[in-house]
């Protein structure tokens, strides 16, 4: 199997300032970014660059022993039982390691805590189904289809990156079975309206965007890395996201809601964006609408929304592959919400609701996963 492996710096260079030099020097520069030629340096560090440092010091920081990344790691002897959303949490946050360019194989406290964390799903990730054919990574850590696709998309992003052939093996037979059980809940007999999306379990008869885009991404992410998706399931689920489309938000008439006929808002626009372009529909029309209506936005005016670091999420990676104006706000806004509101500790947590609940290591990994827009290493996120 050919491993994929992130760009060389020059190779990462000439292809982030062919998409998008704003994203790599865009802003005002900081200090010390002016080169003797009077060039702006790219390599040079920036305040989000510190930021994103701060924020991957503290997931390291949460690891346990087992090789988990949650609020409350494991200490001393792995327990046997896997803590609620501990699956769904730690293949999050190597996600967001993983997006700032470390790999399983390096040998630095990154690489060595990715490889724990991955190594930590594959051992205790799945619940069996179907007599042992198919696993669903949401079944046992509660974390539901939500942690499922979370953590499918995580094994695609891996899929080649294995400290050896043996565990790259376990990836892929661990990602295929992940897949099956995706492509089965989808054809669940459900009413029109819910036809061709995802909601909370495998058995689920309707079905709402937020579990959707994550199944979306998880079957982008596997196809890129090499496995058979049908054309169908796409075309599906992209139909299920164009029917979350078309009621009046409070920005004004537009974009996708959390299902057919609802309200819009930040964190349902933004998810519907970014899941019909994963889905390969860059010029759909409800694409260029949904990105109008968030281009009147401003995210720091989200924070105490409810989803605010779920909806910036998938906003940052959404305007980003629309460019240009797009990306630009985004960019600058996705960046003064989040440096304003990160923590001593390096950590994000929500300002309220049930996001905050769900703890730092949720928050800082999507606060990582927004800012790191810019350096475009995981390949989902690849136009």
């Amino acid at each position: 199997m050919r491993r994929r492996r992130k760009p060389t710096r020059a190779v990462f260079v000439a292809a982030a300032l062919g998409l998008s030099l704003s994203w790599i020097a865009g802003g005002e520069p900081a200090a010390g970014r002016i080169t003797a030629r009077g060039e702006k340096n790219p390599f040079q560090k920036d305040a989000v660059d510190g930021a994103l440092e701060r924020a991957v010091r503290f997931l390291l920081s949460h690891q346990g022993t087992d090789g988990s990344i949650i609020d409350r790691p494991y200490r001393g002897k792995p327990r046997n039982r896997v803590e609620s959303r501990s699956v769904a949490m730690t293949s999050l946050a190597v996600m967001a390691i993983a997006s700032l360019g470390h790999e399983i194989t390096d040998p630095t406290p990154q690489g060595k805590a990715l490889r724990a964390a991955v190594e930590f799903v594959l051992e205790k990730g799945a619940e069996k189904r179907d007599g042992g054919d198919t696993e669903y990574f949401g079944g046992r850590d509660g974390s539901r289809m939500y942690g499922h696709g979370i953590t499918t998309l995580m094994l695609g992003e891996m899929l080649g990156m294995g400290v050896d052939d043996a565990q790259d093996r376990r990836i892929r037979e661990h990602l295929e079975k992940a897949i099956r059980l995706i492509l089965r809940s989808q054809k669940v007999k459900k009413d029109v309206r819910h036809q061709g999306g995802w909601r909370y379990t495998p058995q689920n008869r309707d079905s709402d965007l937020s579990v959707t885009v994550w199944q979306v991404m998880a079957l982008r992410s596997a196809r890129n890395a090499g496995l058979e998706i049908p054309s169908s399931a796409v075309e599906e689920a992209a139909a299920y996201i164009r029917r979350c489309y078309g009621k009046r938000g409070r920005a004004g008439a537009g974009p996708f809601a959390y299902q057919p006929g609802g309200r819009a808002e930040y964190s349902t626009a933004s998810a519907g964006l970014l899941a019909l372009q994963v889905c390969g529909f860059y010029d759909d029309p409800t694409v260029k609408g949904a990105a109008d209506w968030l281009l009147r936005l401003d995210p720091g005016a989200m924070w105490r929304r409810s989803w605010f670091f779920y909806g910036t999420y998938y906003y940052a990676q959404g305007m980003y592959q629309r460019g240009e104006k797009y990306a630009e706000k985004a960019r600058r806004g996705v960046r003064d919400v989040l440096l304003k509101n990160q923590g001593k500790d390096g950590s994000w947590l929500a300002a309220q609701g049930q996001e905050r609940s769900a703890g730092k290591i949720y928050g800082t990994s999507l606060g990582i996963l927004s800012l790191s827009v810019k350096y475009h290493y995981l390949p989902i996120y690849q136009r």
